[in-house]
């Protein structure tokens, strides 16, 4: 069941505010060109709630019809947040009772309405991820083709700490990062730092927050041909980002505030090596395996593996299933799946358990999960979280522009991040005989000097390539041929 593809209709029309909105949770302006979208919720880290989704999702389409908005920016109130995430307290109060159950669920086809118009938008969309980013603040950022990072980024989808799962597309994004890191960002909730959500793939920018007003009085001085298509609008605007984007820090900069270091190295390899399996009980014998040695590694798999044991065991086991079908799942497919998630989870006593242990409780409490253990989750469990609950209507997407597609399997955007490490295979497969220089110039080549691609280049020669005289080889092909 969990296998078959979603076939869905659009909704034909779109949400709109409702009587006791808040009028002032989203504000609105104009620089030329450029439209801006402002979270105005900073006592409340601009967490998301349904009057902000219904005041953003009809702006956007609104501005997607206009001739005279060229650009979309969206930022949080405030330096502490751009969006900590949904208002999942005011959900979990809503669950004490069936009807507040559907209540909640509808509040996520709402949301994913939003994420979904972001993710197939025909006009460029910057999202500055500057402050805390987590949950529904990544839905609203990660789809966009531009996503900026600052000194003062955190991000995290922490949705197994309060017994829910990653959703917002956490299915798409975090199954199509480089090797397990998706995995490992999903199952723990681990946090990610400044610079580090670019190399991790998630920020597709680094710039310091102190430009970020002068970079919005810039993109409003653009000129486009008034016949450009989206691709040619996006270069442009990818380039006048990267003029305010002169100084990377290094991977390890944020070092001392993520426990664990830089997702690279040594840490990269054993994350890869405990978090490929198909079952949380196979991860955890691989990190007790990596737990026997000594050094770094050693007590980063202890501490990873006290971790897993204290979230939801049954958020666990659907967070990985979720993100191993979720690699075959197109865009669109992706928010109907997430859906029917969704509503099993606000059926599940977990996530009201988990929300008002650890954010409505004070002060917070340790949550007690049903079922406790893992060997308690059944996999026919599992299964139910595929499928729409009865009494629940599927979610109705919104129709994408003409010029814009909800088919597609991978981002169309992909080049404005840094490369994949699937993208630096197919260049090693390609130039690999002219050895690492020739194919570190191809690499960015395509990707216009980027900065930050020679970090990772350096990292990726580490973990994965060995050298056959002067040749480079993909250490998997290598394997292959043999």
């Amino acid at each position: 069941m969990a296998g078959n593809s979603r076939q869905y209709t659009y909704a034909t029309t779109v949400p709109k505010e409702e009587p006791g909105d808040d009028p002032d949770d989203v504000l609105f302006n104009s620089l030329y060109g450029v439209r801006t979208i402002e979270l105005n919720r900073p006592r409340k880290l601009n967490s998301l709630n349904g009057s902000m989704a219904r005041k953003i999702l009809p702006r956007l389409k609104e501005w997607e019809k206009s001739q005279m908005a060229n650009v979309i920016m969206i930022t949080g109130a405030g330096e502490k947040a751009f969006c900590a995430g949904g208002d999942v307290a005011e959900l979990a109060k809503n669950n004490a009772t069936k009807e507040g159950q559907l209540k909640s669920t509808n509040y996520f086809a709402l949301e994913y309405q939003l994420d979904h118009t972001i993710s197939t938008y025909s006009k460029p969309y910057i999202a500055v991820m500057d402050g805390i980013t987590m949950g529904g603040g990544v839905g609203l950022s990660v789809h966009a083709p531009f996503r900026i990072a600052t000194e003062r980024t955190t991000f995290a989808m922490p949705e197994t700490t309060i017994g829910f799962f990653p959703d917002v597309g956490g299915s798409f994004f975090l199954s199509r990062l480089d090797g397990e890191v998706g995995t490992y960002l999903a199952l723990t909730s681990e946090r990610l730092q400044g610079v580090q959500a670019m190399y991790a793939g998630i920020a597709t920018h680094y710039l310091d927050s102190s430009v970020l007003q002068p970079l919005t009085t810039r993109l409003s001085e653009l000129n486009f041909r008034d016949h450009a298509d989206l691709q040619e609008r996006l270069s442009l605007i990818d380039a006048t980002i990267s003029e305010f984007s002169t100084n990377l820090p290094s991977p390890d900069s944020y070092g001392e505030k993520l426990k664990n270091g830089n997702i690279s190295g040594e840490l990269r390899e054993a994350i890869d090596r405990c978090f490929k399996f198909n079952s949380i009980d196979k991860i955890l014998e691989a990190l007790r395996t990596e737990a026997d040695g000594q050094g770094r590694i050693a007590d980063w798999a202890k501490a990873t593996a006290k971790t897993i044991a204290m979230r939801s065991p049954t958020s666990l086991k659907v967070t990985l299933k979720q993100l191993r079908l979720g690699k075959h799942w197109k865009i669109g497919e992706t928010f109907i799946r997430e859906h029917e998630m969704a509503a099993r989870f606000m059926q599940h006593p977990d996530f009201t358990e988990g929300v008002s242990a650890r954010l409505i409780n004070k002060p917070p409490t340790e949550p007690k999960w049903q079922p406790a253990t893992l060997e308690e989750v059944k996999e026919s469990d599992i299964d139910t979280f595929f499928a729409l609950p009865e009494g629940v209507e599927p979610v109705q997407l919104i129709q994408p522009s003409q010029n814009a597609r909800d088919d597609y399997r991978d981002y169309p955007h992909a080049t404005y991040a840094l490369p994949r490490e699937e993208h630096i295979a197919a260049i090693i497969r390609e130039h690999g005989r002219g050895g690492k220089q020739a194919v570190t110039q191809e690499v960015l080549a395509r990707w216009n000097n980027k900065l930050g691609v020679q970090e990772k280049m350096k990292d990726v020669f580490q973990r994965k390539c060995q050298l056959n005289g002067r040749e480079v080889q993909w250490k998997e092909q290598q394997k292959a041929s043999l």
